[in-house]
């Protein structure tokens, strides 16, 4: 079974349903044992980190993801709290990856929505996906590149747009609405 960890985050769901469509069993739940037990983790997301690191705190879900070994994917909020800190309401996040989230410069259009592609892209989310491939990212604050960024995207300044620590993955866009490529990356994630 597929966990969906179940937090004070918005768009849960459509993971759920994109995994529906390719015929994977899932289940949302903050349940610790059920997050252990399960195969593989998604942590998905869209919303305020501060918020969000409460309720993963209040309920010691911080401890229990932090102690998974199995596969473990981040998705876009879900990949911002695995870092060690954002500037949204200063909030000190999970810190899987030792980076900082920031706000996107005020130089052009924030947040960052839409289709994009990739500079460079590695390791094994992104078999048979090219860097001239599009995502579907929605985000005004973002990690800059590091020893860990396995994608790289542009948008006003180079960013980290998938990072990966042993078995811990993370993308800064929804495979879930990003067509054809996103279903693939997710399949490539299950395959992981």
């Amino acid at each position: 079974m597929i966990a969906i960890v179940k937090y004070n985050a918005g768009n849960i769901r459509s993971v759920k349903n994109a995994l529906d469509r390719i015929g994977v069993k899932s289940k949302l739940t903050d349940d610790p044992a059920e997050l252990q037990a399960a195969e593989k983790v998604i942590f998905p997301g869209v919303g305020e980190a501060k918020s969000a690191m409460s309720y993963l705190k209040e309920r010691k879900l911080d401890q229990v993801l932090l102690s998974l070994k199995q596969p473990f994917l981040g998705i876009c909020l879900g990949m911002q709290l695995m870092c060690s800190y954002s500037e949204e309401r200063d909030t000190d996040c999970l810190g899987i990856f030792d980076e900082k989230v920031k706000k996107f410069p005020p130089k052009g259009l924030v947040p960052h929505m839409g289709w994009n592609d990739f500079n460079e892209t590695k390791g094994p989310l992104f078999k048979d996906i090219g860097n001239d491939e599009n995502m579907y990212f929605v985000h005004s604050y973002y990690v800059e590149v590091g020893p860990d960024t396995v994608g790289e995207t542009e948008y006003l300044i180079p960013f980290t747009s998938a990072l990966q620590k042993g078995n811990f993955y993370g993308v800064q866009f929804h495979p879930e609405k990003s067509a054809d490529s996103g279903r693939r990356l997710i399949e490539n994630f299950l395959r992981i």
